[in-house]
């Protein structure tokens, strides 16, 4: 015998019923304000970008140049029309400049090599730098070519150049070529030991060529090869510290 059909034996009957009176009740919401969510959503991005210029803020006035640069170049990405973007703009340009310059002060530091050695009871203090770039100095392949200075408690105060091929045209004493940055050269007087134990070539007048070094970003030294011709050995001295060497000042 079927039963009959009714509200209460006809779920999806129930379900569609339910449905209908949602959707009626949905189409008398008002529609949203598509002006109202523009301004909330410029509002929301203006305050996000005011959270990021806060950051920069605190760490420009700490002076760190590549953590506020860092906060700057975010904000300026993400919120490039922002109130806080256009308001830091002059001081975002000046931790860039000054975190560049930073960054390139730690790499010229970088460069030098100090070393403490004990000779008997006292110390020999050197500093070193690499040329910029390796130099050909034999007629063959560019090596590196090195300038020390060296402190030394029994020899004295000493700046010269070393080879790792080549050798230098300097037995009899010569004259090296020396500029500094853009600057005129300058001759100074070189000589080359009688000696097999390493090869260098010592530039005599070593208190006006670490005074020289301690005001350059960039040293030249022009020198004589045994190869035939001239050489000329560029290093990037700018970042020296004649703390380092405190009886040459």
């Amino acid at each position: 015998m079927a039963l009959p059909i009714s509200e209460e034996t006809c779920p999806m009957k129930i379900q569609v019923t339910l449905l209908s009176a949602a959707l009626a009740l949905a189409a008398c919401q008002p529609a949203a304000d598509p002006e109202a969510q523009r301004a909330a959503q410029a509002a929301a991005q203006e305050k996000a970008a005011d959270a990021m210029a806060q950051q920069f803020d605190e760490q420009f006035a700490a002076g760190n140049w590549s953590l506020a640069k860092a906060h700057g170049d975010v904000l300026v990405a993400e919120y490039p029309n922002s109130e806080a973007a256009a308001r830091i703009q002059a001081q975002h340009a000046e931790a860039s400049e000054k975190a560049i310059e930073q960054s390139e002060a730690a790499r010229m530091e970088a460069l030098w090599a100090y070393q403490s050695e004990p000779v008997g009871a006292k110390q020999q203090l050197s500093a070193a730098i690499y040329a910029k770039e390796n130099v050909e100095t034999d007629g063959a392949t560019p090596r590196p070519v090195r300038l020390i200075f060296r402190d030394h408690p029994e020899w004295g105060d000493s700046a010269y150049l070393t080879l790792e091929a080549g050798d230098f045209d300097c037995y009899g004493g010569c004259r090296v070529g020396v500029t500094v940055d853009d600057g005129e050269p300058r001759r100074m007087a070189a000589s080359r030991p009688d000696t097999d134990e390493a090869i260098a070539m010592f530039i005599e007048d070593e208190a006006a060529l670490w005074k020289l070094a301690g005001q350059a970003t960039t040293l030249s030294v022009e020198f004589p090869a045994k190869a035939g011709g001239t050489r000329t050995a560029v290093f990037e001295v700018g970042g020296l510290e004649p703390s380092k060497l405190p009886d040459w000042n």
